[in-house]
């Protein structure tokens, strides 16, 4: 058996209408589900960015087709969105556009990765959500085997 792929990634925020807005303005994904409690988007049509409020989800939730077991978390958390190395400089125009400051640049075929074979390549920038989560733009080349 072998897993085929990750489908939901989860943040928790402030407030997800708010958190909504940023990353369909800013990041382009599509609304799937949206209330105050919990806003699902979609990335690329393949993968779902869940946004729970923040402590909204500390007990257990019942439907008519099962238990939906809590799930919270605190802090600044960290998620990666792959693009391709064509358009990495347009996509960072349009966040200083957008008014969101890059914290960061990498060029991963100038880190020294002891020990991994074969070498990394690729690109990054990371920037912040309204929540402060760290966000990540990435070319193929960092991980290899993927995107």
């Amino acid at each position: 058996m072998q897993l085929e792929t990750l489908i939901e990634t989860s943040l928790y925020v402030e407030d997800p209408l708010r958190s909504e807005r940023f990353y369909r303005d800013v990041l382009g994904l599509d609304t799937i589900l949206s209330n105050p409690r919990i806003v699902a988007m979609s990335v690329s049509s393949r993968h779902v960015l869940l946004l729970f409020q923040k402590g909204g989800s500390l007990e257990s939730l019942e439907t008519s087709g099962g238990t939906i077991p809590p799930a919270d978390a605190g802090g600044q958390m960290h998620v990666a969105f792959s693009v391709s190395e064509a358009e990495l400089d347009r996509w960072e125009d349009q966040l200083r556009e957008r008014g969101v400051e890059i914290e960061s640049r990498v060029d991963w075929a100038k880190v020294p990765w002891e020990g991994r074979v074969p070498r990394t390549s690729g690109r990054s920038i990371y920037f912040r959500d309204p929540d402060a989560h760290l966000l990540e733009l990435v070319t193929p080349g960092v991980w290899p085997g993927t995107y």
